[in-house]
């Protein structure tokens, strides 16, 4: 049953998440997740577990539409990668926030998002970027092995990483010793060097740290860290890049898509050439960019070209086709929905009627996969579900009519069309 092992708490945040937006919860995904498995199998054997831990590393390049669950999958892919012992970072790309053709501000969020494996049954990672992962790592070993040893460790090896940036790892190890001392004003300043802030030269000098965070060296400096993490003890990185703006990559201006395909071929070419050792690097687009902008780009398109998206019969090609999947599409909101009904027992603790709920979710299944709206036909779908087993513990178990599958359908997609508050902020709102 793949809710075995979820625990109640859990399960009622990945309800409500569910229940009130109909986007994929930031933990427990694993729970819900059907018909891109084969995909995920030849991630974790072929990389997670093979080439990955050998040093190796690679480029993913997932398209799907939007509603295609490209957010879902990355999340999915996240999850997994924890489980192997990965450090990971999902960054949320917009042309405000973090356009991938600005790379300072790439780094920024990498370094911000990156969370250490999490307990099985947290919220969230404990640790939520460089700096709290640092500190969290320090504290650990200082339980595990005492203050002289850490000291030690940080002196002799994190000073000696193989990190191709002296001042990179320098700021690492002065960063440990300042947790050590407990100085918070060192800290600070290393800490802020770290999240790639604006931190004048001089202030971080005596630590041995000569070289700013800046635009010109930006992705060498999150090259570096993803070597130190590696060096850490982390089976290495997952990097996971989602394109949360329709017109991101695709409507961008001439230089602002030639930066970003200048960039993205700067980062394949590094992992063929394993300067990232233990990356996986995944980058999520509408079907669209590869017509519309890899096109125009042969350098990039040279690279990216395969006769067949990535499966177990081409586990090296760099396409990931979300349009294509496990399930056909009323088979997948089925297994969906089964899914959703077995965490929102677990949540609601609950035992509803397998058969009767069988039916009535074929009756709910069927009805989304023909409607056609403006947003995901699989968010309608997931929230008329939620909303449908709600009304079947408050009012008793019972058959629903073609009007109420109708009707609650209807509601659904009025309620995603519905435009989002101001503020939010992290996955694309169309993209379970």
């Amino acid at each position: 049953m793949p809710s075995t092992g979820l625990a109640r708490p859990m399960a009622q945040r990945i309800l409500q998440t569910l229940g009130e937006s109909g986007t994929p919860p930031e933990r427990g995904v694993r729970f819900l997740n059907v018909g891109n498995e084969s995909y995920l199998d030849v991630l974790r054997h072929e990389y997670l577990e093979g080439l990955l831990p050998a040093g190796g590393s690679t480029f993913k390049l997932v398209q799907a539409y939007f509603g295609g669950g490209k957010t879902h999958f990355l999340l999915s892919v996240r999850e997994m990668a924890w489980q192997a012992g990965f450090a990971s970072a999902y960054v949320g790309l917009s042309p405000t926030s973090c356009p991938f053709h600005e790379p300072l501000q790439v780094y920024r969020a990498v370094v911000r998002g990156l969370r250490a494996p999490p307990p099985d049954e947290a919220p969230l990672a404990p640790t939520t970027g460089l700096t709290d992962l640092l500190r969290d790592l320090v504290e650990d070993k200082r339980r595990e092995s005492g203050d002289t040893a850490v000291r030690t460790w940080l002196l002799r090896t994190v000073r000696h990483l193989p990190v191709e940036n002296q001042s990179l790892r320098n700021a690492i190890a002065a960063y440990g010793l300042a947790l050590m001392d407990d100085d918070m004003r060192r800290q600070d300043v290393l800490g802020a060097y770290l999240l790639g802030e604006e931190v004048p030269v001089a202030a971080h000098r005596e630590a041995g740290v000569f070289e700013s965070v800046g635009k010109a060296n930006a992705f060498a400096m999150l090259r570096g860290v993803c070597q130190a993490l590696r060096g850490l003890g982390f089976a290495g990185t997952v990097l996971l890049f989602d394109e949360l703006d329709r017109n991101l990559s695709v409507g961008a201006t001439t230089k602002n898509q030639h930066k970003l395909t200048d960039n993205l071929r700067e980062i394949v070419d590094l992992c063929g050439r394993g300067a990232l050792p233990g990356v996986l690097f995944a980058y999520a687009v509408p079907p669209e960019f590869m017509a519309r902008v890899v096109d125009e780009y042969p350098a990039l398109k040279q690279r990216l070209a395969s006769p067949l998206p990535l499966s177990v019969r081409s586990p090296q090609a760099t396409v990931i086709d979300l349009e294509t999947l496990d399930l056909h599409p009323r088979d997948l909101l089925l297994a969906m929905g089964d899914r959703i009904r077995e965490v929102f027992e677990v949540a609601r603790d609950v035992r509803l009627d397998p058969i009767l709920q069988g039916a009535n979710l074929a009756r709910i299944a069927d009805e989304a996969a023909h409607a056609q709206f403006e947003v995901s036909h699989r968010r309608i779908f997931v929230k008329a579900w939620i909303s449908h087993l709600h009304d079947q513990i408050a009012g008793g178990e019972r058959p629903v009519t073609q009007a109420e599958v109708s009707q609650r359908i209807l509601s659904g997609a009025r309620a995603l069309l519905a435009p989002p508050p101001a503020a939010t902020a992290g996955h694309d709102f169309a993209d379970f």
